[in-house]
C-alpha cells in the first residue's frame, strides 16, 4: 500500500514537471480554463436582451396607439425608433438599423372600441432568434394587455362593477411563474453548462496531449516503470495531477465565477463536489484513452479542440436529449458530459440532491468502468510496442 502511494506521488511529480516544461500543456491547463471562463462568461453577463431597436410606423395616430407606444417604449426589451411610414420602417429593418418593425394601420382604435378585431403588424428579423423572440413575446403580451383594458372599460360602461367587469373581461387568469430561471434569460440557462464544458474540454485537451506526447517520445514504458510496473497505478498517478488541478478550478468557478456573473446556486456544496469528483474520475481514463490514439501532441489538440461544440450539442443540454435522433442518443449516452450535465444542472439550478439523480450517477459510473478498461488496454498495448522497439 505504501509502495503504491509512493509510486503515485512520483507520477504526480513527473506530470507536474512535464507540464511545467511544455508550453502547450502549460497554456492549456493553467491559462485556458480561466481565460475561457471569464471571456465566455462576459458575453452573457447581462443574460437578457435589452433595448432592441424596433421601428414603429403609426398611421392610426389615435389615443390608443399613442398609449400603446408609450408602454412599449417603457419596456426593457424595446427601444422604439420612429418611422415616417410603413415603407420607411421596412427599409430600416432591411438596412439593419433595427431588429424589426411595428405597423399600426389607420382605424385600429375605432375597430377596438367597436369590439371588432383590430390588427397590427409586427415583423422581426428571425436571423437572430433571441432578440426576435423576446420582441415578439413582449409586443404580444402588451397587445393582449391593452386589449383587455379596452374590454374592461367597455364592460364598466355597460353598468358592471369593476369586479364583474374584470371577470367578464378575463374569465381565466393565467398564473405564470417561471421556476429556477426566474427571468427566463438565455444567459442564466447557458452559463452553468458552459463553465462545466470548459472544465471538461481543457482537461481532455491537457491529459490527451500529455499522453500523446509520452507516446510520441516513446516514454510509455518509463511511465509504467515509474508506477512500479502497474498499469492502474500509472493511469491514476498521471491522472492525480489533473484531478487536483481541475477540482481547484471547479471550486474557483463555483465561487468566483458564479458570484461575478450573478449565477444562482440552489443546491448543496457537498452534492456538486461529489458530482465533479465522479465526473473527473470518468474523464481521466477517457483522456488517457483518447491520447493513446494520436501519434503527436499537436494532432490530439487539433482534433479535440474541434470536438467541443459537437459534444455540447449531443449532450442534451442545448437541445433536449429526447428530441435527438436515435443514433445521436446512442452517441450522447457514451459521452460523460450527458449524465454529468443532467446531475449538475438539477443540483445547481433546481436544488436537487444526489439521491434524486441516481440513474445519472449509475450512468456515469458505468462510463467510468468502460473507459478505465479502454485506457488500461491502450496503455498495455503501447507499453509492449515501445518496449519491443527499444530492444
Amino acid at each position: 500500500m505504501f509502495d503504491s502511494f509512493r509510486h503515485i506521488i512520483r507520477l504526480f511529480l513527473r506530470e507536474a514537471k512535464m507540464v511545467a516544461h511544455d508550453h502547450s500543456l502549460l497554456l492549456t491547463l493553467l491559462i485556458a480554463p480561466l481565460l475561457y471562463a471569464f471571456f465566455y462568461g462576459s458575453l452573457y453577463s447581462y443574460k437578457v436582451e435589452e433595448k432592441v431597436k424596433l421601428a414603429v410606423a403609426d398611421d392610426d395616430k389615435s389615443e390608443l396607439s399613442r398609449a400603446f407606444l408609450q408602454q412599449l417604449n417603457k419596456m426593457q426589451i424595446a427601444d422604439v425608433v420612429g418611422a415616417v411610414n410603413l415603407s420607411d420602417a421596412q427599409e430600416k429593418m432591411y438596412r439593419g438599423d433595427c431588429q424589426g418593425y411595428l405597423y399600426i394601420p389607420d382605424g385600429v382604435q375605432k375597430k377596438v372600441l367597436a369590439l371588432q378585431q383590430g390588427d397590427i403588424v409586427l415583423a422581426v428579423n428571425a436571423a437572430r432568434f433571441l432578440p426576435s423572440s423576446e420582441l415578439a413575446g413582449a409586443v404580444t403580451k402588451l397587445a393582449m394587455t391593452v386589449g383587455a383594458g379596452v374590454r374592461l372599460k367597455y364592460n364598466e360602461m355597460q353598468g358592471l362593477n369593476t369586479a364583474m367587469a374584470m371577470q367578464e373581461t378575463q374569465p381565466v387568469n393565467l398564473d405564470y411563474r417561471p421556476l429556477y430561471n426566474t427571468r427566463s434569460s438565455y444567459g442564466a440557462f447557458l452559463l452553468p453548462g458552459l463553465l462545466a464544458l470548459i472544465l471538461q474540454q481543457t482537461m481532455l485537451l491537457g491529459l490527451a496531449g500529455s499522453v500523446a506526447l509520452d507516446k510520441q517520445r516513446r516514454h510509455i514504458p518509463e511511465l509504467v516503470r515509474t508506477g512500479g510496473g502497474s498499469l492502474s497505478t500509472a493511469l491514476w498517478g498521471k491522472g492525480l495531477f489533473y484531478m487536483i488541478l481541475f477540482f481547484c478550478y471547479a471550486c474557483f468557478f463555483m465561487t468566483v465565477n458564479y458570484a461575478t456573473l450573478d449565477i444562482p446556486f440552489r443546491g448543496r456544496v457537498f452534492d456538486v463536489a461529489v458530482a465533479f469528483i465522479l465526473f473527473f474520475f470518468t474523464l481521466i481514463p477517457l483522456g488517457v484513452w483518447l491520447g493513446s490514439l494520436f501519434n503527436s501532441q499537436l494532432l490530439a489538440a487539433q482534433l479535440l479542440a474541434f470536438s467541443t461544440y459537437p459534444i455540447f450539442l449531443v449532450s442534451g443540454y442545448a437541445w433536449p436529449y429526447e428530441s435527438l435522433p436515435v443514433p445521436m442518443q446512442w452517441l450522447s449516452s457514451m459521452v460523460p458530459t450527458t449524465p454529468f450535465l443532467h446531475i449538475y444542472q438539477s443540483i445547481v439550478q433546481s436544488g436537487a440532491t444526489l439521491q434524486q439523480n441516481v440513474p445519472s450517477m449509475l450512468h456515469l459510473l458505468a462510463l467510468w468502468a468502460f473507459y478505465v478498461l479502454l485506457a488500461l488496454l491502450s496503455l498495455r498495448r503501447l507499453n509492449k510496442q515501445q518496449q519491443a522497439l527499444s530492444l
